[in-house]
């Protein structure tokens, strides 16, 4: 079934009632950095069994925006603490990357594939744009467990994928307040239980970095940078 696009001129999809993805399901996810090996012709060559792709903040609109011309498979994104209000470019200003699908306060069901997303950081500038609070993230999850209900009572389970680009609070951050984590984050995988957690905002320089961790069940990924995934969902 081809995308369809709502009112903000973002890629929506239509109820997955009638459809659901064989398993495995396979996901390209990305953040923080532009990678040349994925910002290069013949992308849909080299990746032909992605399902869609997670971006996880601080990445240019138009790469978004090649990645789905290129791939022709959803977007979902959520914003990260970098990222700018509006992008100018040659090929006009962006408020976001067009054909993508904003995640942020919201839960979608993408043919069986249960995703909810929070964009931003820590705040730790004070007008800085979308940075907020400990308190503020709270308000964000809590904005989302009325459908994450809904999700339980109409599939048997909470939430399959949750994308961030800040990491939970303890698992992948950093001590120093722009790298902290979101304790609202590590609350949602205790309760909510999702299989994965991708996340950015943490870069990697070094390959002893952990950027995959086990918590309570969820796979936490730091996605710095690209991953591809292959998810085992039920």
């Amino acid at each position: 079934m081809r995308p369809k696009h709502d009112r903000d001129g973002l890629k929506v999809v239509d109820s997955p009632a009638q459809q659901g993805y064989k398993q495995p399901v396979n996901v390209l996810s990305i953040s923080d950095v532009i990678v040349p090996s994925i910002y290069a012709p013949g992308l849909r060559e080299r990746y032909p069994h992605v399902d869609f792709v997670l971006a996880c903040g601080d990445l240019p609109y138009y790469y978004q925006e090649f990645i789905i011309s290129s791939l022709d498979v959803p977007l979902f994104f959520v914003r990260g603490n970098h990222d700018p209000e509006i992008e100018y470019g040659e090929g006009g200003n962006r408020t976001h990357p067009h054909g993508g699908i904003d995640l942020h306060r919201r839960v979608l069901d993408y043919r069986g594939v249960l995703l909810a997303g929070v964009e931003g950081s820590e705040r730790y500038k004070p007008q800085g744009r979308y940075q907020y609070t400990q308190a503020e993230m709270w308000g964000h999850v809590w904005a989302l467990t009325p459908l994450l209900m809904y999700n339980r009572l109409r599939t048997g389970r909470y939430l399959d994928v949750f994308i961030s680009h800040a990491p939970p609070w303890g698992i992948h951050d950093k001590d120093d307040r722009v790298h902290r984590g979101i304790k609202a984050f590590r609350w949602l995988l205790s309760v909510f239980k999702p299989r994965y957690h991708f996340h950015g905002h943490i870069h990697v320089y070094s390959p002893n970095t952990v950027t995959k961790t086990r918590f309570e069940g969820t796979w936490v990924i730091n996605t710095y940078g690209y991953r591809e995934t292959q998810l085992e969902l039920p």
